[in-house]
């Protein structure tokens, strides 16, 4: 049985299952063991889920081609000068991203980097722009009106 907290690790870390039941970041080969300690099971229960991805032809198409999406620049705003617009905002809500990078953009910000959480897998997703620089006050005060926000925070 594919279990969930399984799957939901390997989504997060971008892992793939291979033709012979391996499991991938990347290039790295990853053991089953270490893979049920970050998920919270038993390994068994990795091995398991990679041979019922591996038997299905749907969630193999899906889980033999993801890939991961690369170093998050968040924690490393303070140490390159830039700054990171965390967005929490309605999910179903279209055109949210659109926006803040507009206002960023007419403020001169470059966006360095844009990652959204997927609402269907993390509750309460966000979505983060790291950008170049430091955010101005208009800026922030053209963020803060945007009608669809439920919350904006920036790190430094």
């Amino acid at each position: 049985m594919v279990r969930p907290a399984v799957v939901r690790k390997m989504i997060e870390c971008g892992m793939r299952v291979s033709d012979d039941l391996k499991l991938y970041v990347g290039d790295v080969e990853l053991d089953y063991l270490a893979v049920s300690r970050a998920a919270g099971v038993d390994r068994r229960v990795v091995k398991q889920t990679a041979e019922q991805i591996r038997r299905s032809p749907y969630l193999y198409s899906i889980f033999s081609k993801t890939k991961p999406l690369g170093t998050s620049l968040v924690d490393l705003v303070s140490l390159l000068g830039y700054t990171a617009v965390v967005v929490e905002a309605d999910p179903k809500s279209p055109g949210v991203m659109a926006e803040v990078a507009e206002i960023l953009s007419r403020h001169g910000m470059v966006v360095r980097q844009a990652v959204a959480e997927d609402p269907d897998m993390v509750p309460e997703a966000k979505m983060t722009l790291v950008v170049e620089g430091q955010l101005t006050g208009q800026a922030m005060e053209e963020l803060n009106g945007l009608k669809d926000l439920k919350s904006i925070k920036i790190l430094k």
